[in-house]
């Protein structure tokens, strides 16, 4: 079971994300990200599996051996930004810009758990609204990094914003979890770096422990 999420609604500061990236991917399991729509509409994920990304060291990362390319230019920049990308020309992935400018790392968000989830976050996942999903259908909502950010409405637009702002942030949540670490998913070209436990989730939860 996890435990009770927090009363105290605080959002991340630029401090937080000033840490090395897999410190900072840790430390994201459990806290809340929160697209804001507009002023009556809120779209709010308890953040359940994170991957860490560590630069120009890290054969699995876009920036290694100090690539720098106009894709991943926002991951040069200033911590607590995303950065948004397409992969196979299809699914965003939303990462998290750690460290410093100029140091290029990030955190990759695997997985969420919809809290609030309502016919708004289903039509963006599948087009269709709750009394027509099957269980299948909503078992997988979000847990993988390009259900997720479907599911939440996050695409290109959204690469580079400031996650200190008031429109894509992440909020204190949960604390009372063990943490399991693995190696990343779909990075077998990265030589040894594909045997990094730099994976990390929620012990127990169902949407992520299978994966």
């Amino acid at each position: 079971m996890l435990g009770k999420i927090s009363n105290e609604n605080k959002k991340l500061n630029r401090d937080f994300y000033s840490k090395d990236p897999i410190s900072v991917a840790k430390n994201l399991l459990g806290k809340i990200l929160i697209h804001k729509i507009d002023e009556k509409n809120l779209i709010k994920g308890l953040i359940v599996e994170t991957e860490a990304y560590t630069g120009i060291d890290d054969k699995a990362c876009q920036t290694f051996s100090g690539r720098r390319t106009e894709r991943n230019e926002t991951m040069w920049g200033q911590e607590g930004h995303a950065y948004v990308y397409m992969t196979y020309g299809i699914h965003y992935l939303l990462n998290v810009v750690t460290e410093a400018p100029e140091l290029p790392s990030a955190v990759l968000i695997r997985a969420v758990s919809i809290l609030n989830p309502s016919n708004l976050v289903y039509k963006n996942r599948y087009g269709l609204t709750f009394e027509n999903l099957s269980k299948y259908q909503i078992k997988n909502l979000s847990n993988g990094p390009g259900k997720l950010t479907k599911a939440m409405g996050i695409d290109k637009k959204f690469n580079g914003i400031d996650l200190t702002g008031d429109k894509l942030y992440i909020e204190k949540g949960i604390s009372d979890f063990e943490i399991v670490k693995s190696k990343r998913i779909g990075i077998d070209y990265a030589e040894e770096a594909k045997d990094y436990l730099y994976r990390f989730y929620i012990k127990g939860n169902k949407d992520v422990s299978k994966l």
